[in-house]
Order: structure tokens, then C-alpha cells, then sequence
């Protein structure tokens, strides 16, 4: 949920871009350069959004010169755009622009790039600041901003030039996605998740019957390209590019959608104007993305009852095309004053693909597979691609390319290697050859040596006697049979067990450095789980971990969070001996970090995910009453995490509660333990007349279903008794019920002072 938007936190982001006296003494070139440093830091660290985005409003305003302005609508633009941010954040951005954007937007005379980036910027911010409405009924400044920009987009639609029209179509397109009512598909597209649906039927400011309608006649608006025949194909191509994400989210939009595509002629400027290129090229355009869109309805939907009209209307269109568009080809040569044999000759068949055979030598092993001649891709370094683009790539080719080709590259590829094979044997019998001993000449030849005696060495060693040939087989090693020594041989070459080496030892900085990652990408799957089908009642006895949806998932970071690294267990005898640094600095455990990053995933939609708040909590006390119990005995130090939590949780939707909310009685209600500091959160409703009642009534349910606090909330109520004048009336009627005297009591004493 967003933060007051009253809290802008401009000064602290200002200092990040510029100083406080920068727009005084720098040049205009001198604050671009300082910008757009800031936007590098934003781009690098999303985390920087709010404070630079906030910081540099004053530098953007109104009355700045053209290039800080053209720079700050882009930046708006892109910022509010943004994937990377959270709901909660780009509410709490959208907020803090709007006054801005508004100033842009109504400047007399406003530049065409300035106009066109706040155009998509306010349709960045439009669902946006609906959601954030919705949710905060008590605080209407944003929503009147808002309402006037809208004005002042759709006053000057019809008027703007090209670019800044196409903006308004977008800017149309989200209005209505916003205000006409969902089939559940808009959750797979990034920032459509706002829709009638959400707008319940007695909010303060909006009507959900007048959104609608407004919605309707803003759709017929866009329409009106279509219904015209207009032939300006830029504004046709980028309502169609629009239309497709409202038939596929919004069905109630589909029929008039559908209806109006079928009665548009994308032909009809080629029957109206002369057949020049550039008529030409704006028909084609209109013409294929006419037929684009109808074409990937009917995949998208076989089912649609507007498939058969579709069919045969893209069979018009085709013929149609034909009809027009192929007298417009080129002529024969002869006709163009061209000789006939100027003209190419067709090719008869496709030409056979060869694999070129290997040069002379010598060649390396890349070069045997090289299918082509073509140096400038043999020079190209393919390792400087992605490997898993590169796979992309491989595999889209392999599926383009027939199997004559593949089995021709295979075939040559083969050849070539056989011709290496019978290369390599012949060089080797050329160097046996070589160094083989030639025959003698008989004509030069010693007397007495034959051409057979060659091989003939003397013997110069002088004969062994008997008595030393049985001296040496008597020390000679016993004879092992052919069967035991190629045993033995084969077991001495055999390998022994292969081990993994052990992984190195993880130390306490690197496990440290670890901990954020690890905490985030425990969060990684909880979006693409399903939503759980209801709350459970089953007790003691159920299982936290019986179904694969968000609860079992939010169950298992709970407990991650506060039994995994607790010492319950034993697994984590010393959590913080991973988190101390060198320099006596102490970094989030892992327990810590799952924390704060559960805390966040709360508040992106508080209302939503209270349950898991009261999940949350009820682990963290169970945790602390446990670790209670097992150090009593040693006397440990130990440190309490539910009360903390539990006072952040009330500190975080405390100031965004209504007088209509039950969800803060049910909070109270079923969280496992209260406390006087946690009780004492409710003074903060007794400061607006309109939650009075609310905090009162919530400190009466507990004392009438939750006896342990009984006495406290009283307690509570005395104080708020004593403390605030509004509250005093039906602050009495709870103490004169359940404390009689007390207020007596009270008054006597403040009267005897």
C-alpha cells in the first residue's frame, strides 16, 4: 500500500542528483550531464527510483528550459513504466509525479516531445493511481489530478499531431482496460491488473456505473478510425496493435471490436488515390495488420462464433488485394524499353547444395567441418555469442534446413575425411619408404657381404659356461602360467572408486554475502503458484503442507524464516557466527533477510494477504515461547522477534485503515499474544473522528472473546478515555459496563488535584 502521499522525500533524492543550489549556479549542460548520471544509478539500482525520481521534480517543472523538460518527461515516462519496481513503489511514485505531470500537460504551448512522453507517462500512471484510489477512499487530491489529466489528454486527441495521437489511442486503450470488467487473464500482462472488478459498489469516489460508461464511449472513440475508413495508417495500425490485448482480456469489449474490424475496408485508399509507393505502402501496411489480427484471433479462439464471418471476410480481403495490387507489379522488360536478353534467366530447379572438398593441406579439424568458402564467416568469432543463444539459433536453423541438405553436408563432411584418411596412409608409406635400408650395389658392394647378409651383426660376447648358466636359472623367478599374469596385468591397469572432491569450506563472509540472494530467490516461485481455494478449518490435525498452492508455499518460508535458523533443531547452532564480520559489523542472517523480504510481500497488497501477516506471527511467538523454554535451563541470552514484527505489521497498514475495515479486529483478534505497546497502536485511529469507533469497538471484541486480554484492552480504553475528548462518549458507555466506578473514580481524583 502507498505511503501518504503528502511525505514527497524530494530533499534526500534532490541530493542525489544535484545539489540544493545546482539549478542556480549550473549550466543547462551541466544538469543534463548530472541527470543522466542519475538515471544510469536508477537503471544500475532500482532501488534509488523514489528518492532521484522525487529529487528531481523541482529541476523538471514547468518553468524549466526545454531540455530539462524534455528530459524529465522522458524520465517520468520510462520510471513509471518500469517492470522492476513493486506495486507498492510505483504507487508511491505515481503519487509523488502527478502534480508534475498535470503542470506539463497544461502548459500553454508545450513542446511535442514534452506532450508526447507525458502522454505515456500519465498512461503508465493511470491504473495506478486507480488502484491506489480504490484502496485509499479517504484521500481525494490524487484521483481530482488525475481526472484532470485525463481531460486534458482526450481535449487534445483529435487536435495533435501524429506521435502524440498515437500516445492518447494508448492512453485510451488503458482507461478502458481499467474500467470495464475482467475475465482473470490480465494477471499474465505486466501492469494490467486493475478493472471494474476491484472498485467495490459504495466507494466514496467512484462510480462504477459511470466509469463503465465513460470506458464504452472512450472504445467507440478509438473505434471511430475503423468505422470512418480512415486512410491514415498510422493511426489504423496503432489501434489495432491496442484492440488486441481488450478482446483478450475484456469480453465484454469483443463484439463491438470484432463488428467494427469486419466493416473496415483496408483497401479502400488504393480505389480513392492514384497508386504511388507511398499509397502503396499504406495500403499493404493497413492490409496485413487487418489480416494479421483476424488471422491470430481465430488461432487464439477456434471456438469464437465470429469465426465463420472472419474466414470469409479474410477471403474477400485477399482476393480484393489481388485484385488491386497485382496490376501494380513490374512490368515485362520488353514493355519497359528493356531487350529481352537483358532479362535473367529462371533457374530451372533449385541448385544442389555441395560441400566444396578440402585444399591442399595442411588443415585443422574446424576446417573439416567448415560447410563454406566464404572468409568473412570463417573469421567471424562465434564464441562471442551466448551459449544459450547460440542453442536458440542452431536449433531454428536445423528445423528450417530440408534432409537432402543435412544428408549432403553429412556426406561431404565424410569424403572429406576420407580423403584425409587415404592422405595420412600414403604420407606414412612414403616415410616408411623413406628411412627403410636400401638395397646394395653389387657393383660397389665389400667383397664377401650379399644383399641377404645385412641384417648380420658379429658376436662379440664371449660364450657362457654350464656352470654359470645354471647359477642364473637358479635365481630366476619362479613361472607364472599366461592365464595368472594377463590377471594380474588387468587388475593392476583396472580403476578404482572415482569420489568428488568435497566442496570448499563455505566461509562466514561469503556465507554472508550469500544470504540476500538466497532469501530473494525463495520468492521466486510464489507468483506461479495457484491461489489457494479457501481458508482451512481443520484444526490441530491438518497438515501445513497439503496442497501445492500460495499458502503451502507461504507456510514453508515461514518456517524458514523463524524455525530454520532459531536453534530448535540443532541444524543452526551458531546463526550469527555467519554473519559477524571482521571489522564488528553484523550483517542480516538468513532468518532476518527472509523477514524483511516476507514483510514487503505483505504489504504489496495488505488487504490480500493478511492471513499470511497472522501466519507469520503466530510462527514467530511459537518460535520465541519455545526458545523460552529451552533456555531457561542454561541461562542464554535470547532474542524475542514476534513483538518486534508484530508492531511493525500494525505500524504498516495502522495509518491506511478506515472506518468501513474489519480486517484490524480480525488482526487483534487471532494474532496469539497482545501487548500494551501493541494495544497502544489504536491511540493513533483515535486522532481522526472517524475511526474512533473502530478502535473502540475492536478493544470491546476483545474483551468480550479473548479473556487473557480482557483486562488490557480495558486498560486501553481508560487511556483513550483520559487522553482524547472524541472518544470520551463511547468510551464511557464500554467502562461503565465493565469497570463500574471507574470513571468516578477518575474525576474524582482530577477534581481533588
Amino acid at each position: 500500500m502507498a505511503d501518504n502521499p503528502t511525505d514527497s522525500g524530494g530533499p534526500a533524492a534532490a541530493a542525489d542528483t544535484n545539489s540544493s543550489n545546482s539549478p542556480k549556479t549550473l549550466s543547462v549542460a551541466e544538469q543534463l550531464e548530472q541527470l543522466n548520471a542519475a538515471r544510469k544509478l536508477v537503471l544500475e539500482q532500482p532501488a534509488y527510483y523514489d528518492r532521484i525520481v522525487k529529487g528531481v521534480l523541482p529541476i523538471i517543472g514547468p518553468n524549466a528550459a526545454l531540455p530539462l523538460r524534455r528530459w524529465g518527461a522522458e524520465f517520468l515516462a520510462e520510471s513509471l513504466a518500469t517492470p522492476v519496481l513493486s506495486t507498492r513503489d510505483k504507487e508511491n511514485l505515481v503519487i509523488a509525479v502527478l502534480d508534475t505531470l498535470r503542470s506539463l500537460l497544461e502548459g500553454v504551448g508545450e513542446d511535442l516531445i514534452v506532450l508526447k512522453a507525458c502522454v505515456g507517462a500519465a498512461a503508465s500512471a493511470y491504473p495506478v493511481t486507480l488502484r491506489w484510489i480504490i484502496h485509499n477512499s479517504y484521500y481525494a487530491e490524487p484521483w481530482e489530478q488525475m481526472t484532470a489529466i485525463k481531460s486534458r489528454i482526450l481535449n487534445i486527441w483529435d487536435s495533435a499531431p501524429a506521435p502524440i495521437k498515437i500516445s492518447c489511442i494508448k492512453f485510451a486503450q488503458r482507461v478502458v482496460l481499467a474500467q470495464t470488467a475482467s475475465n482473470g487473464m490480465e494477471q499474465k500482462y505486466n501492469g494490467l491488473d486493475v478493472s471494474l472488478n476491484m472498485i467495490p459498489p459504495n466507494h466514496n469516489l467512484l462510480d462504477p456505473r459511470h466509469l463503465e460508461a465513460e470506458a464504452t464511449g472512450l472504445l467507440d472513440r478509438m473505434l471511430g478510425v475503423l468505422q470512418d475508413n480512415s486512410s491514415n495508417a498510422l493511426m489504423v495500425d496503432a489501434t489495432l496493435n491496442c484492440l488486441s490485448i481488450l478482446i483478450r482480456t475484456r469480453p465484454s469489449t469483443s463484439n463491438r471490436i470484432i463488428n467494427a474490424i469486419l466493416n473496415f475496408n483496408p483497401l479502400k485508399l488504393a480505389t480513392m488515390s492514384p497508386m504511388t509507393p507511398t499509397t502503396r505502402m499504406h495500403v499493404k501496411s493497413m492490409e496485413k495488420t487487418t489480416r494479421m489480427f483476424l488471422t491470430h484471433l481465430i488461432k487464439r479462439d477456434p471456438a469464437n462464433p465470429f469465426n465463420g464471418r472472419i474466414q470469409q471476410y479474410l477471403e474477400r480481403l485477399m482476393r480484393a488485394k489481388a485484385e488491386l495490387l497485382d496490376d501494380a507489379r513490374k512490368r515485362a522488360l520488353s514493355e519497359q524499353g528493356y531487350p529481352m536478353d537483358a532479362k535473367r534467366q529462371k533457374v530451372e530447379g533449385a541448385v544442389p547444395f555441395v560441400v566444396p572438398p578440402l585444399g591442399p593441406g595442411p588443415h585443422s579439424l574446424a576446417s573439416v567441418f567448415t560447410l563454406t568458402n566464404n572468409a568473412g564467416l570463417q573469421a567471424f568469432d562465434a564464441t562471442l555469442i551466448p551459449a544459450p543463444l547460440a542453442a536458440k539459433i542452431s536449433i531454428r536453423a536445423l528445423a528450417t534446413i530440408s534432409p537432402a541438405v543435412i544428408d549432403a553436408a553429412i556426406n561431404g563432411v565424410r569424403d572429406r575425411l576420407a580423403a584425409l584418411y587415404a592422405a595420412g596412409a600414403s604420407d606414412a608409406a612414403a616415410a616408411t619408404a623413406a628411412v627403410a635400408p636400401s638395397v646394395l650395389n653389387p657393383a660397389t658392394a665389400p667383397l664377401g657381404v650379399d644383399d641377404d647378409d645385412d641384417d648380420y651383426e658379429p658376436d662379440l660376447t664371449p660364450a657362457e659356461d654350464t656352470e654359470q648358466i645354471l647359477n642364473k636359472l637358479d635365481n630366476a623367478p619362479p613361472e607364472v602360467p599366461l592365464e595368472e599374469e594377463n590377471h594380474e596385468d588387468s587388475a593392476a591397469l583396472a580403476l578404482g572408486p572415482f569420489k568428488l572432491p568435497s566442496p570448499p569450506a563455505t566461509d562466514a563472509d561469503s556465507a554472508s554475502k550469500a544470504v540476500p540472494s538466497l532469501a530473494t530467490r525463495l520468492f521466486e516461485l510464489l507468483p506461479h503458484l495457484k491461489e489457494s481455494a479457501g481458508r482451512k478449518k481443520a484444526g490441530f490435525n491438518r497438515l501445513a503442507g497439503s496442497q501445492d498452492d500460495r499458502d503451502w508455499f507461504a507456510t514453508v518460508i515461514i518456517r524458514l524464516a523463524t524455525r530454520g535458523t532459531s536453534n530448535l533443531s540443532g541444524l543452526f547452532p551458531s546463526e550469527r557466527a555467519l554473519i559477524k564480520q571482521e571489522d564488528g559489523t553484523v550483517r542480516p542472517g538468513l532468518g532476518d533477510a527472509i523477514r524483511e523480504i516476507l514483510y514487503n510481500h505483505v504489504f504489496e497488497d495488505w488487504r490480500r494477504n493478511i492471513d499470511t501477516a497472522i501466519a507469520w506471527l503466530t510462527e514467530e511467538w511459537y518460535c520465541d515461547q519455545v526458545a523460552k523454554a529451552t533456555a531457561a535451563g542454561n541461562g542464554a541470552s535470547l532474542q524475542m522477534h514476534y513483538e518486534k514484527w508484530a508492531l511493525r505489521v500494525m505500524d504498516g497498514f495502522i495509518n491506511y485503515i478506515t472506518a468501513q475495515d474489519k480486517l484490524l479486529t480480525r488482526f487483534l483478534a487471532e494474532i496469539p499474544e497482545l501487548t500494551r505497546p501493541l494495544l497502544g497502536k489504536l491511540k493513533v485511529l483515535c486522532e481522526d473522528p472517524t475511526t474512533v469507533q473502530l478502535a473502540l469497538t475492536s478493544l470491546l471484541y476483545l474483551v468480550m472473546t479473548k479473556p487473557p486480554a480482557k483486562e488490557l484492552a480495558l486498560d486501553m480504553v481508560g487511556e483513550i478515555w483520559t487522553e482524547y475528548e472524541d472518544a470520551r462518549p463511547l468510551a464511557a458507555k464500554y467502562l461503565v459496563k465493565y469497570r463500574p466506578g471507574w470513571i468516578e473514580a477518575q474525576l474524582s481524583r482530577s477534581n481533588g488535584n
